[in-house]
């Protein structure tokens, strides 16, 4: 998922408050500071590794294996995780099985729990708004998955205002029921949002806490008992975010929180049976869930993620900008990152190109608006670079060489942010597009251009495409909008002069489109479709007819 771009004002207003509050209060370093925390982000190191435990049966618990994380920085191990193999993984499920099919509450049993997760929520909504807290989590998140202060701010930023969000009675609000008016008195047909009961969440590495803490709330919202499995390389963030959540009231039964390799994980949901899973993450797994787990998976998985540029060249420095943002805040490590940009011949003619290529080299690894890879290494990147530069007509716009002068661990990747210009008719042909649209998860997109006549050829493009996550369509002409939008898919999509591919602030809709499987975060929209199924209830308490007979048989 991923997914944060903030405006230039806001930016500049987190990083002044940012600042003020430092110079004022001179943060202590002191982890005591903190009443729920057990670590001190910076003082993580190699001789003062952090310990990332497992939360079973309401219980804090260790593993016999332990899975040492490097520092994506300077490959120095810094975080011991305790991992449970496939011969721990009996109390997990355990746990799981004792979470009956109706939940843990539900419109007719337990109802006072939306109130508590109401509370639960503005507790926490509360304590994440504290600057001291505030700061905690976001170089927490800068520790395991570098990006800007910024970068990483907006993530805990975005969480707060979810909690925010669904404070007070907004959580019972989600189990808004229907009625429908009977065939006849004493008839009433009645529709209830209803939990699965016992189902897990498995969340990738570039979104440490806004993913997780999203689609926890949300299943712990809808009745449901989860267990929770991050990416280990950054599961401290949510190991330190669960032990605030307990802080605030969460039951601590409520929730299994298990680190474990993918090969285990799969293992356990099929011996634990869990009714619902939701996966962010790859492609690639998440088809082998669907089929291991017989469809009862919701999926926000990977996406080529487009932006097409109309005719109406227009505020091109601004334009620039967000293209900037797109392709590589993050390092393009979101499941949102604009993989690919269609310009129109227009915008072609303008110095947009040479403003894309200024703004990416003004990225630097000092202040983490570039750093390292986690998912491909540089050689593999510079490979797949090459492999475009083999195709008739491209070019290379910017970047396509490793990042110098640093510390950054080979297992990891680091290189330049990267354009590639293919020619959109090239692209297009069959031993070429799969090539072309193929995601890498980094700092790195392609650009192509399109003529006027050419919409056609850009449409079929978008409709050869897999993954339908985000997309943009950066242009104020409103026949060219319903032109694109009318025959494309992408779940979240932004139309209009201010366009973007990321971004996902907790007021609207984030997921894919497209697939009966996909999933969204963040909104009661999201919530209720993937946490929560409809369970329709006939009321027919009579009276019965006057004089009623026992009719002949029918």
């Amino acid at each position: 998922m991923n997914r944060v771009v903030v405006s230039r004002e806001f930016r500049a207003r987190v990083t002044q408050t940012a600042l003020s509050w430092f110079s004022s209060f001179h943060l202590s370093r002191c982890v005591h500071s903190l009443p729920f925390a057990t670590v001190e982000a910076e003082e993580i190191s190699g001789s003062l590794p952090a310990e990332v435990h497992n939360i079973v049966k309401g219980k804090w618990t260790k593993s016999s294996t332990w899975n040492t994380i490097v520092d994506p920085l300077n490959g120095e191990p810094f975080i011991k995780v305790a991992e449970i193999d496939e011969t721990g993984i009996q109390p997990f499920v355990d746990s799981l099985s004792k979470c009956p099919k109706h939940g843990l509450h539900n419109p007719f049993k337990a109802p006072e729990r939306y109130l508590m997760y109401g509370d639960i929520s503005a507790k926490a909504a509360h304590m994440l708004s504290l600057p001291k807290v505030a700061d905690f989590f976001t170089r927490l998140i800068q520790r395991v998955a570098p990006k800007s202060y910024q970068q990483a701010y907006g993530e805990v930023y975005v969480t707060q205002k979810f909690l925010e969000n669904f404070s007070g009675d907004q959580v019972r609000f989600l189990a808004r029921s229907f009625g429908v008016p009977g065939n006849h008195l004493g008839q009433q047909s009645n529709g209830f949002r209803w939990p699965y009961g016992p189902v897990a969440i498995v969340t990738p590495f570039n979104f440490p806490l806004e993913i997780p803490v999203l689609q926890l709330m949300g299943a712990l919202y809808m009745g449901n008992k989860p267990i929770l499995k991050v990416d280990s390389k950054v599961s401290l963030v949510m190991d330190q975010m669960m032990r605030l959540l307990h802080y605030c009231g969460l039951p601590v039964e409520d929730v299994d929180f298990i680190n474990s390799d993918g090969k285990t994980m799969n293992k356990l949901l099929l011996k634990a049976n869990t009714r619902m899973t939701l996966f962010t993450g790859s492609s690639r797994v998440a088809e082998k869930l669907a089929v291991d787990l017989k469809g009862r998976v919701k999926l926000e998985d990977a996406g080529f993620d487009w932006k097409i540029l109309g005719p109406d060249v227009q505020e091109e420095d601004y334009v620039a900008w967000v293209c900037d943002q797109d392709a590589y805040a993050c390092s393009g490590q979101k499941c949102s990152a604009q993989s690919i940009l269609f310009m129109h011949e227009n915008w072609s003619k303008t110095s947009l190109l040479s403003k894309m290529k200024d703004l990416a080299e003004r990225r630097k690894l000092e202040d983490l608006t570039i750093g390292p890879v986690l998912t491909y290494t540089t050689e593999a990147m510079l490979e797949h670079a090459n492999k475009l530069l083999q195709i008739s007509g491209s070019k290379l716009l910017f970047g396509g060489e490793p990042l110098e002068d640093h510390s950054i661990p080979p297992v990891y990747g680091a290189i330049k942010p990267t354009a590639i210009y293919v020619p959109l008719e090239e692209m297009l042909k069959e031993n070429n597009y799969e090539l072309v649209t193929r995601e890498i998860f980094g700092p790195f997109q392609v650009v192509t251009e399109y003529k006027k006549d050419q919409l056609p050829l850009v449409l079929d493009a978008l409709e050869r495409m897999h993954a339908h996550l985000t997309a943009a369509v950066v242009s104020n002409d409103p026949h060219f909008i319903q032109e694109v939008i009318g025959n494309t898919v992408n779940g979240t999509t932004y139309a209009g002069l201010r366009a973007r591919t990321t971004g996902a602030p907790q007021n609207h809709w984030f997921g894919p489109a497209g697939d009966p499987l996909g999933a969204g975060i963040g909104t009661p929209e999201a919530i209720k479709l993937v946490w929560s199924c409809h369970r329709e209830i006939i009321y027919d308490i009579g009276p019965m007819p006057k004089q009623w007979e026992l009719p002949p048989s029918t």
